[in-house]
């Protein structure tokens, strides 16, 4: 079976740990890993398992063009909006791990079938995995709901330069997927970097003013959309049910990574990175379906030429 080309631009703790889930991949294939030091730990890793690796950024790709099918953006908001302005004439795909909010928001839960048609994805956050389709489901369930807060902790270890560079980018996009998603107008996204030693597990709490909710057809809801998740990200678990605090319905979840590059509890890179490899994956599928009816409908023309 023949594979999908990436490349990975960005060496840090995501694009390397993006590596690792590409290489595990039935579908994906790397097939460059970019950064801007060849020091750097995650493109000494890269190479050291015979990965090709380049320290020249989107440099490398526009001198290559034909080096990947499709390009993973594991960089900064900043950066990804300039490499998006090089790459979108070229016409490559792109799936942006960054808060950069330039493409489609992206949850494979809710709109991976649209998002197919789509050259740029935005994987919004990883705040924004854990908490969004939760609020989607309540928003499908509560034509008006009048508030929505979301608190993610993670552990500060797990958060590298450009997690940290895009701190801004991330409330801004993470509140802008809820809105769009919920249908709420009024939200507020949280993001806590804890230095407890040991480090902690991702942890996600939503809380949502409605005025008559619907416990008991939430809470079949919301455990749907758990299962559809944890068919990619199998470290995700819904720890509180909804329940009622304070007049607000209020649930959490937890997220545990499968300590692919960093260890477990970096639950943060996993809900992320499945979620676009879950995309990715989708668009090699694409792929596959759309070469297998051209090749049906050559064969049909060799065999009926008139």
């Amino acid at each position: 079976m023949s594979k999908l080309n990436v490349a990975i631009l960005g060496s840090g703790n995501i694009g390397t740990d993006l590596l690792f889930k590409t290489l595990h991949s039935p579908l994906l294939t790397c097939a460059y890993f970019i950064g801007r030091n060849l020091a750097s730990p995650g493109i000494m890793r890269a190479s050291s398992m015979g990965i090709r690796v380049s320290d020249r950024s989107v440099e490398a790709i526009l001198q290559e063009p034909d080096c990947c099918d499709l390009i993973f953006d594991a960089t900064s908001a900043r950066d990804h909006r300039y490499h998006w302005s090089l790459l979108e004439p070229l016409g490559k795909r792109v799936i942006d791990l960054t808060p950069a909010k330039v493409g489609t928001l992206c949850i494979p839960a809710i709109n991976m079938r649209e998002c197919l048609a789509c050259a740029n994805v935005n994987m919004v956050s990883c705040g924004g995995q854990t908490s969004i389709p939760l609020a989607y489901v309540l928003g499908q369930i509560h034509p008006v709901i009048d508030y929505i807060e979301v608190v993610s902790s993670i552990a500060s270890r797990s958060a590298g330069l450009a997690t940290r560079i895009n701190l801004d980018e991330y409330i801004e996009t993470t509140e802008d997927g809820l809105r769009h998603f919920s249908g709420c107008r009024h939200v507020k996204a949280i993001l806590n970097l804890n230095p407890a030693e040991p480090c902690i597990n991702m942890q996600t709490t939503i809380s949502a003013k409605i005025a008559s909710p619907r416990l008991g057809e939430l809470t079949a809801a919301v455990q749907a959309m758990v299962n559809t998740i944890q068919s990619y990200v199998p470290g995700y678990e819904l720890i509180v049910p909804p329940l009622i605090d304070m007049q607000r319905v209020v649930m959490m979840v937890r997220v545990r990574g499968r300590g692919d590059y960093l260890p477990a509890y970096a639950g943060n890179l996993d809900i992320i990175n499945c979620a676009a490899i879950a995309m990715a994956e989708a668009y090699a599928r694409e792929s596959m379906a759309d070469l297998t009816t051209a090749e049906r409908m050559s064969d049909v023309h060799a065999t009926n030429p008139h």
